[in-house]
């Protein structure tokens, strides 16, 4: 079987669906948009396992497909094309693109039950999900700009979905604060797709890969302006410093809409882009290193805002920003194969834990601070045992988590690798014991303890089969990395080494990777402890705020920083530039219009006659000019 002939097929049925829903949507029955919906990912989920399963077992170094379907257009001889480009990364993102989306299209089909904007809701995940597929499959980074912009676009549509009640105001402030940070970061990029075709000529993935080394020199000056501009685009999208203020602020949008936007997908775009343009990265070390510091520096801020964070969405939201962190200094270090592993396996367990919220807080009408939570384990069983799961795996507990695998490659490459060191290792083992302390601070908050909130809700299986089936990845799926050899198979690091660079390590690390293994499981595990001593022993019912407590509160301070240094000023001088000689032409120029709309409006008067009259005269002044002239 061969995939490149339907490549055009996984991103097409998303679209088809999107056009459906959005054309004649608000005229079918729920049934039918969840079916249409649903149906749509679930068709491409099916066409990838089933052709990406035989490319995955034929995988060798370099194995990629491709289906060209046209040229976009030809200026010279730059001509970017819409072609799909299938390797062991992209197929990596489109499994759990179709797949994880696909679990929460079927969540959401309860979830949203109720709903007003049922239809819609379904069209604008629809849209995404097709503009995800596009980046990722794209091989020309002009068609990967267009899917990029689709996500955006999407997100903004997603996060102020609810505008109408008590809260439009602040979701629509949401919405926009997404869009116009991720905007600063996309304008960064677009200056580094000028650099691309000034240098090369063309935007083609591919192309520029192969050819980099030969155009641009190791540590050129050209090398590092084209990498710290498409990081820039990366920091937006993925929300790292410094623009990871518009992630917690987006929990405003449906729990589904955080599990899918920003939890599985969207987020990891930016990790998607350093990756595809590794080579880039590799020619310019200090930019790359760049990447490993802002990703060492992100993943410690957001994981102490965590701790103290009483919103069970924005809990887990500063937890995407953490666990992205990771993956940013995986890439930073060169352990490309370990921030990809560790994306998909955050892809599980964190679309696991953001739809067990969603089912706890529609149980509980839709409270969402955890100290008014509590008593839960036997009310909700399924959803508390799986939600075991994903915090277990996101505080990577040893061995029997795949979030300990995935996160244990990248502090393993942190300290042994040959870019590696031990501050960006410390960092990463530091948040690593932070991660068990808020994760399970969170758990034992929401589940255990006094009930304090009545269950208005209970979850039906549309509920409670994803969160199974994610439950039992975030478990098992960590296995894929270990040494086997059924079915043809290789360990996941091996597959993706194919398209990435394999990590370099030092032949002599100070401690080998079991030592390292074990410190990592013990700060784990006395996260749990310390977590069970504060909230379930000492059964601490409230924030304890102080100074330090409201500064980790509020992000590290950086929405009231950027307010004073670029907000402020920026309203200040909009105020003080009101009237000015600018604002006095445009002003005349409407006033102006509106005169001459009055004056001519008094020509409509319904006299017949004096529009016979001026259809008279303009005729007899044309035949007059033509004769003369």
């Amino acid at each position: 079987m061969d995939i490149s002939n339907v490549l055009w097929a996984i991103p097409l049925f998303p679209l088809l669906g999107f056009l459906s829903l959005s054309l004649f949507g608000i005229k079918m029955s729920k049934r039918m948009v969840a079916t249409i919906g649903c149906g749509s990912v679930g068709i491409s989920a099916l066409i990838t396992i089933i052709y990406g399963i035989p490319f995955i077992q034929g995988a060798t170094e370099g194995a990629f497909v491709e289906q060209h379907l046209w040229t976009w257009f030809q200026i010279g001889t730059f001509a970017p094309e819409i072609t799909l480009h299938l390797d062991a990364l992209s197929l990596t993102f489109v499994f759990v693109i179709t797949f994880v989306g696909f679990l929460i299209h079927v969540f959401s089909t309860e979830y949203m039950a109720e709903d007003e904007g049922y239809s819609r809701f379904f069209a604008y995940m629809n849209l995404f999900v097709f503009s995800m597929l596009l980046l990722v499959l794209a091989n020309d980074l002009l068609l990967l700009y267009l899917g990029w912009e689709g996500v955006g676009l999407c997100s903004f549509l997603l996060i102020g979905f609810y505008y109408g009640g008590s809260k439009a105001e602040e979701n629509a402030y949401a919405a926009r604060k997404s869009f116009l940070i991720t905007r600063i970061g996309d304008t960064a990029m677009i200056l580094g797709f000028f650099l691309l075709v000034k240098d090369f000529n063309t935007l083609n993935i591919s192309t520029i890969l192969a050819t980099a080394p030969d155009v641009w020199a190791n540590n050129s000056t050209e090398a590092s302006w084209g990498a710290f501009l498409l990081l820039g685009g990366a920091l937006g999208k993925s929300a790292q410093l410094p623009l990871q203020t518009w992630l917690p602020d987006a929990m405003a949008g449906p729990s589904p809409v955080s599990a899918l936007i920003h939890a599985a997908t969207m987020v990891t775009a930016g990790v998607y882009l350093l990756a595809r343009t590794h080579t880039i990265f590799e020619l310019a070390p200090a930019i790359q290193m760049l990447v490993a510091v802002i990703g060492a520096a992100t993943l410690l801020i957001a994981s102490f805002s965590a701790l103290v964070q009483t919103d069970i969405k924005r809990v887990l939201a500063y937890s995407t920003i953490s666990q992205i962190g990771y993956m940013f200094l995986a890439m930073g270090i060169g352990a490309w194969s370990a921030g990809i592993f560790h994306f998909m396996i955050h892809a599980f367990f964190k679309a696991l834990l953001f739809l067990g919220a969603g089912a706890v807080i529609l149980a509980l009408h839709h409270e969402q601070d955890m100290f008014k939570m509590g008593g839960l384990k036997k009310k909700l069983p399924v959803v508390y045992w799986t939600y075991l799961f994903g915090s277990g795996a996101l505080a990577s507990l040893p061995l029997i988590t795949a979030g300990f695998y995935s996160k244990d490659a990248i502090i393993w490459s942190s300290f042994a690798g040959d870019k590696g060191n031990v501050w960006l290792w410390a960092a990463a083992i530091i948040s690593a014991f932070l991660t068990s302390l808020y994760t399970f601070r969170m758990v034992f908050l929401t589940f255990f303890g006094e009930q304090k909130t009545q269950i208005s809700h209970k979850p039906g299986m549309a509920i409670k089969v994803p969160l199974v089936i994610l439950g039992i990845l975030s478990l098992v799926a960590g296995f894929i990395e270990l040494p086997h050899s059924f079915g043809h198979f290789q360990p996941f690091s091996k597959f993706l080494n194919t398209v990435l660079p394999a990590a370099q390590f030092n032949p002599s690390p100070a401690f080998g990777e079991p030592v390292m293994q074990a410190i990592a499981g013990v700060l784990a595990l006395a996260g749990v402890f310390f977590a069970w001593q504060l909230y379930v022993k000492r059964t601490v019912t409230a924030r304890k705020e102080t100074p330090l407590s409201n500064f980790f509160y509020s992000g590290w301070g950086f929405d009231k920083l950027y307010d004073t240094i670029f907000i402020n000023p920026l309203v200040w001088l909009s105020k003080i530039d009101v009237g000015d000689f600018v604002d006095r032409i445009y002003v005349g120029l409407g006033r102006f219009n509106l005169a001459m709309n009055a004056a001519f409006s008094k020509t409509q008067n319904g006299r017949l006659r004096l529009y016979l009259f001026g259809i008279g005269l303009g005729a007899f002044i044309i035949l007059t000019m033509i004769l003369v002239l």
